[in-house]
């Protein structure tokens, strides 16, 4: 089983908070781009703890976890505030892969299966303190049939170099209950101390944990990579960059360099152009981070160090002749020491062209649609519809799904495309009136 690295973020008052204790703001209190950072930086998971009290708190967790699961591409687990059903529901449709059950609540253990069934049993987690008591057996049997992993609390994990976690001592001794030899178990530190080596390795080569967190994964200037390669130093199988080629498959030119392109991930929009050197493609696969060697300095250059303006890897192509890499990457803030997003900011020359990229299209469209709900025009259809409010505009999306039909049944497809285009269009009437992107949908298809 490959080991997670999970980093936790508190949630309270709309800001991340130090704790489950302490509701002061942990560094700038800014949830979203502390997801983002530990998404970037090599997180396997997030664990969201939402430490809210009534609805009105809730939802303002549940409208940061939406704004984090546009930004990371990591799975997240959404924990605490869960008192029904319609808070799962809630929690999984923000963009939640797991929603995790305080098992300590009665009305939690109530709904365990009801929402295991509802949702499926892989997005059901249960949540269990180190210091509580196991429940009944009917209880905990209950564990293994309706969810997906344990989340596992507890404060002091280790005590003069041994393993205090129930479960662990248990598995150690051979005395494993049945629902304990197949249940994955997140192991979750709250605790300041920091784990010593030792016992981080002896933690995750136990079969049954599927991984762990403690406060050293929340630093802001951790190096969760670097962690990661050392763990694979000693034997623990957790999620690195490998690359198929090594230095030696590239064919480097005069310097003993490689051109590398880089581009957005997302946009596939090129940022820029530099070189790499062997130091400087190891260095880039060893720590996630774009690493290239500076002709005019003669040194490393790890972008962003200086100006904050990293870029992370997603993915590293190249191309038929082993001479050039492309690099996909999330980038922080501008690629260009200009200041400009892409150093490719001048144009020299164009000729006049319809869009045709249809992800450029719909976010173009969806762009003008949401310039005239934030700035009306006079005469303006779309403003027509905003003006009338949602239960016109959800009457013309049916009207138009209904001519979408109608169409189908003719043997001219042209049609059958002039209607797609109007229902798509009121379809992101819909979405600006409801603040969903394509981001939104494009994650949610992806997710499926």
């Amino acid at each position: 089983m490959q080991k997670k690295l999970v980093s936790t973020i508190y949630l309270k008052n709309g800001n991340a908070v130090k704790s489950f204790a302490d509701h002061a703001a942990f560094g700038d209190g800014d949830a979203v781009k502390l997801a983002e950072l530990y998404s970037n930086k090599g997180a396997d998971a997030l664990l969201i703890f939402d430490l809210s009290e009534g609805d009105a708190e809730h939802e303002i967790s549940l409208g940061l976890i939406k704004e984090m699961s546009r930004l990371v591409d990591i799975p997240m687990y959404g924990c605490g505030n869960i008192r029904r059903v319609e808070d799962v529901k809630k929690l999984i449709y923000a963009g939640c892969r797991k929603a995790v059950l305080n098992y300590s609540k009665d009305s939690n253990r109530e709904m365990l299966e009801e929402v295991s069934k509802r949702f499926g049993k892989d997005k059901i987690a249960v949540c269990i303190a180190a210091d509580r008591e196991k429940a009944d057996e009917e209880a905990a049997c209950a564990l293994g049939e309706f969810a997906g992993e344990l989340v596992f609390l507890t404060e002091k994990a280790f005590d003069g170099g041994f393993l205090t976690l129930k479960i662990i001592g248990a598995q150690e001794k051979g005395r494993n209950e049945e629902w304990m030899r197949e249940l994955p178990v997140l192991a979750v530190f709250t605790g300041e101390t920091q784990l010593r080596e030792e016992e981080i390795t002896k933690l995750l080569k136990c079969e049954q944990i599927s991984g762990y967190s403690e406060n050293a994964l929340r630093a802001p200037d951790g190096d969760i990579m670097d962690r990661k390669a050392w763990l694979k130093e000693q034997g623990v199988e957790v999620n690195t960059y490998e690359s198929s080629f090594a230095w030696s498959d590239f064919k480097v030119n005069s310097d003993g360099l490689v051109p590398v392109i880089v581009q957005d991930y997302k946009t596939q929009e090129v940022l820029m152009m530099a070189y790499m050197n062997q130091e400087a493609y190891e260095a880039t696969v060893r720590s996630g981070r774009m690493t290239y060697w500076s002709r005019s300095r003669r040194e490393l250059w790890i972008k962003g160090l200086t100006s904050g303006h990293f870029q992370y890897v997603k993915e590293l192509q190249i191309d038929c002749d082993n001479d050039t890499i492309l690099a996909k990457v999330a980038q922080v803030g501008a690629a260009c020491h200009t200041g400009n997003r892409s150093c490719f900011y001048r144009t020299m020359m164009k000729k006049d062209y319809v869009e045709r990229n249809p992800l450029k299209v719909f976010e173009d469209v969806y762009a003008v649609i949401e310039d005239r709900k934030l700035h009306p025009k006079e005469g303006s259809y779309t403003n027509y519809l905003f003006d009338k409010g949602i239960d016109k505009i959800l009457k013309k999306v049916g009207e138009e799904a209904t001519e979408i039909i109608i169409a189908a049944k003719n043997p001219n497809p042209e049609e059958i495309k002039y209607e797609i285009s109007d229902f798509l269009y009121h379809v992101m009437v819909l979405m600006a009136e409801r603040g969903v992107t394509w981001e939104d949908i494009a994650k949610e298809l992806a997710d499926r």
